[in-house]
């Protein structure tokens, strides 16, 4: 079938808001329409998406994989919008760089400010997925350079070290972790927890490590940030894992605990990939040239 755009959006919307009248509205589009275009989405896929209940609407399994697709979609067409809205203001190129969450949270944004500001003729285009996403769009051509974290990749590209850092459980002073100098990431599921939003790549990272321990977080707040996260954990309502580059960042401004992890999976090495057979632009290759020396500068982020 064919797919329209604002359906999509649409679908996307209600999925965010758990409610059709919210999402509705953020579309702009009136209730009964919403609804019309919700059954034939639904019609279409011989399927129900959403599950309907007394305070609002929740994913159905066929929901779920419609939710995956569709922000694949609209993820490429506002790339699209992007790169071409670039060349239409005179740039010479651009670069589409997927980035985890550590690096985003991280040193990346004063990284490519260096680069950026050296570079006017260039725009980059910066998108936060996990890692294994990542290393699949730079493969598929769908990204020009990744960061990414971990043991992931296969023969068909080439990587270089990018920045360290690691995960790390933070807490208020007053909490009884507070005076553990570390522990297991598995030790500390039964604490509420402060989350990045369910998209974030890190907050599925942390799902699928407690899924390994056989537990499930108790996240009472989520987030888009973590300035905001620390924020939280340093009043109380709960703990969290962040990178230590950002647990640094905010201690600053707000009292926090920091506790290292006994985890291995807590190490962060970064690195840059890209396709080994792939001839590289000029400008791709001067923004891993300059990503790759902040690497060797011994500007470590940890």
């Amino acid at each position: 079938m064919r797919y329209d755009l604002t359906d999509l959006q649409l679908f996307g919307a209600i999925a965010a808001t758990g409610s059709l009248t919210q999402g509705a509205e953020r579309v702009h589009l009136a209730p009964a329409s919403a609804s019309a275009r919700i059954r034939r989405l639904e019609d279409a896929a011989g399927a129900p998406l959403f599950e309907r209940r007394p305070r609002g609407v929740a994913l159905t399994p066929a929901g779920e994989a419609m939710l995956r697709h569709a922000r694949r979609v609209l993820s490429e067409v506002a790339l699209l919008d992007a790169e071409l809205g670039t060349f239409a203001r005179g740039v010479a190129g651009v670069v589409r760089l997927f980035a985890n969450t550590n690096a985003i949270g991280g040193s990346l944004p004063q990284d490519l400010a260096g680069f950026l500001a050296a570079q006017p003729q260039v725009d980059v285009l910066l998108e936060e997925h996990s890692s294994p996403a990542i290393v699949s769009a730079v493969v598929s051509g769908a990204a020009d350079v990744g960061i990414v974290a971990g043991e992931v990749g296969g023969p068909e590209l080439a990587f270089l070290p990018y920045r360290a850092d690691r995960l790390v459980l933070i807490c208020s002073p007053q909490h009884p972790f507070a005076s553990r100098g570390r522990l297991n990431y598995a030790d500390t599921l039964a604490e509420n927890y402060v989350s990045l939003s369910a998209d974030s790549a890190i907050h599925g990272f942390l799902l699928d490590r407690a899924r390994e321990a056989g537990r499930r977080p108790r996240i009472r707040a989520q987030v888009r940030a973590f300035d905001a996260v620390c924020r939280m954990v340093s009043a109380g309502v709960g703990v969290a894992v962040v990178p230590h580059s950002a647990a640094a960042a905010s201690s600053a401004a707000v009292p926090l605990a920091v506790v290292e992890l006994n985890d291995a999976w807590g190490s962060r090495e970064m690195k840059l990939c890209f396709r080994r057979e792939q001839p590289l632009s000029p400008y791709q290759r001067e923004l891993i040239t300059h990503l790759t020396l902040i690497s060797q500068s011994g500007r470590s982020g940890v």
